[in-house]
């Protein structure tokens, strides 16, 4: 419940960014992200919950809203802190890497909800986790693709780094499965 409560609250959000910054004449989405410059990095911040135009924002939607429900479904804290991995390093390798420009969108967190959500059944080795990312890998697979160069006007490296994000969160998040993994594996070897 709890999760799905936050992931429409912040969906909510990004609509009512979007129509402020549609009444300011476009004003906020100049605070994206503005690679290798000091007052660029203040774009880290706010360039996951600003968008270009509706249609920039109605792509991002659906995926924030699915994806972001099954990151926090394994646990509220644990989702919130996949995503502030994600936003972190989602939003400075876009800041160190991307062309001359502003840098804005949810999809940093969308590529990285897909990467998390694929990989992090590999780092736990829980079931339960494997399907979900089978199912992710089957509606959201294909975007993937998204982490390559391809439209000079979408930016491929944010797509990427939210990616990189996402399975350094998978990878960090799933310490404890890991370790009690290998406390049962201790436990079950024959003593010499």
């Amino acid at each position: 419940m709890q999760a799905a409560v936050f992931v429409g609250a912040f969906t909510a959000l990004l609509w009512v960014i979007e129509i402020v910054d549609v009444a300011s004449g476009s004003r906020l989405e100049r605070n994206g992200i503005e690679p290798r410059s000091l007052d660029g990095l203040w774009g880290i911040l706010f360039a996951p919950v600003l968008h270009d135009d509706w249609q920039h924002l109605i792509a991002n939607t659906v995926p924030i809203a699915v994806l972001g429900f099954l990151v926090l479904l394994s646990g509220m804290a644990r989702g919130l802190a996949a995503i502030g991995i994600i936003w972190v390093v989602g939003g400075f390798g876009t800041w160190l890497t991307a062309g001359a420009g502003n840098t804005i969108g949810a999809s940093i967190l969308v590529f990285g909800f897909i990467a998390y959500l694929l990989v992090r059944g590999f780092f736990t080795r829980k079931l339960g986790q494997l399907a979900i990312g089978v199912v992710v890998f089957v509606l959201y697979g294909s975007a993937l693709w998204g982490v390559l160069p391809s439209d000079p006007n979408i930016s491929w490296q944010g797509h990427l780094f939210g990616a990189v994000g996402g399975v350094i969160a998978a990878r960090m998040l799933s310490a404890d499965a890991r370790a009690e993994r290998a406390r049962a594996k201790a436990l079950d070897r024959p003593t010499p």
